[in-house]
């Protein structure tokens, strides 16, 4: 039975030790190591793609890389052209797995890299990054990222372990590695969050149910940009985005933003799109306190000691209803709008504790006199989590992909 291949991505130029140390234990531990060494102080030798390789990839020579006198100028280029490198080697090879160790700067090129390979393929950085902001590394894939706990100079008793632990994990993982065929189903994405759950669970039964593959996304900051992806890199029959916290926060500095291009993709795609509410009753604060102070006189609940959701009113819920009016305005296939006049989440509702009844009415009024031409809103006298509502986006989400499939 053939081994499994696994990417190496570590510098030799600074860290020598270390990659012989994991390829010697990734070999150990029956797999096939392809080093990408993408150094630039020096070419030590050995590894399967050679730092020149990487340069070149990237439409430099190695000479002209290190010229360069710059230590960001330099990594771009390399990072342009480890990127090339891995997915060459993973179309000829099939990779099983990935792991790169490295500070600050191989983590930039580890992060670059991992991010372009595929969803479900393991892929795990060992960094003294990753006890704190990991965001940039990890992005939008699947990416497991281990603390290196001390610096990566050299084998100590506790950076031994930690390596033989990385290296152990992803053999394990690529030994287990079974790549998939994307499913022929048709492919839902869909947006909540715990709040509203309910319907969104009630939605995914029922679509599952007719034959479609479901993707649910926590939209808490991460999950919609990832939801938007995908919908921009995959064939995706609809896009049901039923939470708006990452819009709402982005608007008012909430925790959760997702920028100013979530939502986009979809609809500059021309995926079919429905789009619903969900959760604009709420900003999502800091603990109580901070909450407070960012923004004064409101309604709050505390989620938890963490998270504070900030009850928006009508002037805040007609700011967002033009924000989401302008990015309808750029869709280029069809577009269809549902709001609950009952409440937008379980915090806003008879049992929740900002709730504001008054309040959805004037929104669907104001939303619909601000939405494009052909986009059209129905209302339904229901609360968002009701049978009623997540039954209605089963129906229009029928007939829109009925409607754009092939005759």
């Amino acid at each position: 039975m053939a081994r499994p291949k696994v990417l190496l991505l570590a510098t030799q130029d600074t860290k020598e030790v270390e990659a012989r140390f994991l390829r010697e234990h990734l070999t150990a531990y029956g797999c096939e190591v392809i080093h990408l060494d993408a150094s630039v102080r020096r070419t030590v030798g050995g590894a399967e793609i050679a730092p020149e390789e990487v340069a070149g990839a990237a439409g430099k020579t190695i000479g002209e890389v290190r010229a360069l006198g710059h230590e960001g100028k330099c990594i771009a280029v390399m990072i342009e052209g480890a990127v090339a490198c891995a997915l060459r080697a993973h179309a000829e090879e099939g990779l099983a797995g990935a792991l790169a160790l490295g500070g600050s700067m191989g983590t930039a090129l580890a992060g670059a890299v991992f991010q372009a390979l595929p969803y479900g393929l393991p892929k795990l950085i060992v960094s003294t990054m990753a006890s704190g902001f990991t965001a940039p590394y990890v992005g939008r894939k699947d990416i497991a990222m281990l603390n290196a706990v001390t610096d990566i100079s050299g084998i100590n008793s506790i950076s031994e372990e930690v390596y033989r632990n990385a290296a152990a994990a992803v053999a394990g993982m690529a030994a287990h590695y079974e790549p998939k065929a994307r499913a022929e189903k048709p492919l839902v994405l869909v947006g909540t969050l715990g709040t509203t759950e309910k319907c969104v669970r009630r939605v995914r039964e029922a679509l599952e149910e007719d034959g479609f593959e479901v993707m649910v996304f926590h939209t808490s900051g991460a999950g919609g940009p990832t939801m938007d992806s995908i919908a921009a890199d995959r064939e995706v029959a609809a896009v049901l985005d039923l939470s708006l916290t990452e819009m709402v926060d982005t608007l008012f500095g909430g925790l959760c933003a997702g920028g100013p291009d979530r939502g986009r993709a979809g609809l500059t795609k021309g995926v079919p799109t429905i789009v619903a509410p969900g959760n604009v009753d709420f900003i999502i604060g800091g603990p109580l306190e901070a909450a407070q102070a960012q923004f004064p006189g409101r309604r709050y609940h505390v989620h938890n000691p963490a998270l504070t959701a900030v009850r928006t009113n009508l002037d805040d819920l007609k700011r967002i209803a033009d924000h989401v009016a302008g990015l309808l305005a750029e869709a280029k296939g069809p577009v269809r709008v549902f709001v609950p006049l009952g409440g937008f989440s379980n915090h806003d509702s008879n049992e929740g504790h900002i709730h504001e009844p008054d309040l959805p009415a004037p929104f669907a009024d104001y939303l619909r006199s601000v939405l494009p031409a052909g986009v059209t809103l129905e209302t339904r006298a229901c609360h968002f989590n009701d049978p009623e509502f997540a039954d209605a986006i089963v129906a229009a989400t029928r007939e829109l992909v009925r409607e754009r499939a092939p005759a």
